[in-house]
C-alpha cells in the first residue's frame, strides 16, 4: 500500500538524514522525498513516500514521533488529502514532431519554459499518476533529461 508521511521537524542540519535513517532500520523503502520550509521559518515539513505494509510503517511513524527533533508525524494515506510534484522534461523535437509534441503539452497543461534547435524543456505539475502520465506519452519522442521534485502533500479541509 502507498502511504504519504508528513513530519513537521525542526529546521535544522541532519533531520533528513535522521528521519530517513529509521525508515531503512524497519527495511522500508523510500520511493520519494520533499522536504521545505514552513510557514515558520523554524520548522520544516518532511513530505516521505513509501510502499510498505502499514504496521511496518506505523512502527516507523511511531518511531518518528519519538525523536527530539520532530513535533509531528501524520500518514496522509488515512486522511483526505492533496499532494503534487513537479517534473522538468527536455524532450527531443523535429519539425515533423513538434505539433505532436505541444498536443500533448496543451493536453497535459504542461508549460514550455525553454526551447532550442533540437530540444523544449517543459515543466508539469499534478499528482504521480498525472506526471507518470505525461512522461509515458512523452517517451517515444525522446526524453533527453527528466527531473522529479517528489512528492509534496497537506491534509485538505479546516482541519488543523
Amino acid at each position: 500500500m502507498k502511504h504519504t508521511i508528513s513530519a513537521l521537524v525542526n529546521n535544522r542540519v541532519g533531520v533528513v538524514a535522521e528521519a530517513t535513517d529509521v525508515f531503512r532500520k524497519y527495511s522500508v523503502n523510500i520511493k520519494s522525498v520533499s522536504c521545505g520550509e514552513t510557514e515558520d521559518f523554524d520548522v520544516s515539513r518532511l513530505v516521505i513516500t513509501v510502499e510498505g505494509q502499514s504496521a511496518e510503517v506505523e512502527r516507523v511513524c511511531d518511531e518518528l514521533r519519538g525523536l527530539d527533533f520532530i513535533s509531528e508525524v501524520e500518514d496522509l494515506a488515512r486522511r483526505d488529502f492533496v499532494d503534487r510534484e513537479l517534473a522538468l522534461l527536455r524532450v527531443s523535437i523535429t519539425r515533423e514532431t513538434m505539433s505532436q509534441v505541444m498536443q500533448i503539452f496543451e493536453v497535459f497543461r504542461a508549460n514550455v519554459v525553454g526551447m532550442g534547435q533540437e530540444s523544449i524543456t517543459v515543466e508539469i505539475t499534478g499528482d504521480e499518476e498525472k506526471v507518470d502520465g505525461f512522461i509515458k506519452m512523452l517517451r517515444p519522442h525522446g526524453i533527453r533529461s527528466l527531473c522529479r521534485t517528489g512528492v509534496i502533500a497537506l491534509r485538505r479541509g479546516d482541519e488543523d
